[in-house]
């Protein structure tokens, strides 16, 4: 099972001027490879004009899949300075285009690989970087009598209360991180006397902004 990792949010974009080139950068989530292709392919269309559309993605548990393009740069000016600034955030499933049009004074190979080092962190700023943390999702079973006293201290915790459902007894299901399964369990069994049936009904990543 796959664990706790760093993602960016969604889609994103930002730009720079330096030098009198203007840097636009799209950033968006990708799982596969297809899916990486199909955006850089988008992000190509949308600026057929360009000087240059450089591109990077890192995919998979252990970025098993990463490919770097430095479309017509200097080689190693672009793409793999765009890639090497996903893996010093630690991003997973991450795809960065990062559209150059040309102002007429040359960066030099140091000066392209800063500015396409601050165009790709600038635009997964605008992204916004998550975490995504695998819970269970916990199916926790009481008689209607404990409703209350259970309802209220899952609302005081730090733990979600995903939904509710009032069939013959009460169903809480209540989101729980996976190396505090035990607790929430022992927690749930001090609060009822021991009167509850706890299951884990699913499994699932929920995503929390970057501390």
């Amino acid at each position: 099972m796959r664990q706790n990792y760093l993602t960016v949010q969604g889609y994103g974009e930002s730009e720079i001027i330096l030098s009198k080139s203007r840097f636009l950068t799209y950033v968006s989530r990708a799982e596969t490879e297809e899916e990486a292709l199909a955006f850089i392919d988008v992000i190509k269309k949308k600026h057929p004009q360009a000087t240059h559309n450089c591109s990077c993605y890192l995919i998979g548990e252990h970025d098993h899949i990463q490919k770097a393009n430095d479309d017509g740069e200097p080689s190693g000016t672009a793409g793999v300075p765009m890639l090497e600034v996903l893996k010093k955030q630690q991003l997973k499933d991450t795809v960065v285009v990062v559209t150059r049009y040309f102002g007429g004074i040359k960066l030099g190979g140091g000066g392209l690989i800063r500015a396409y080092s601050k165009a790709t962190s600038e635009g997964i700023a605008a992204a916004t970087v998550v975490e995504r943390v695998m819970h269970a999702l916990m199916k926790v079973s009481v008689d209607y009598t404990w409703l209350g006293k259970i309802e209220n201290e899952v609302r005081s915790s730090h733990y979600p209360l995903h939904t509710i459902d009032y069939l013959h007894v009460v169903d809480l299901f209540v989101y729980v991180k996976k190396e505090e399964i035990d607790v929430f369990s022992e927690w749930m069994m001090e609060l009822t006397n021991g009167q509850v049936k706890i299951d884990i009904h699913m499994e699932q990543f929920l995503e929390f902004p970057r501390q």
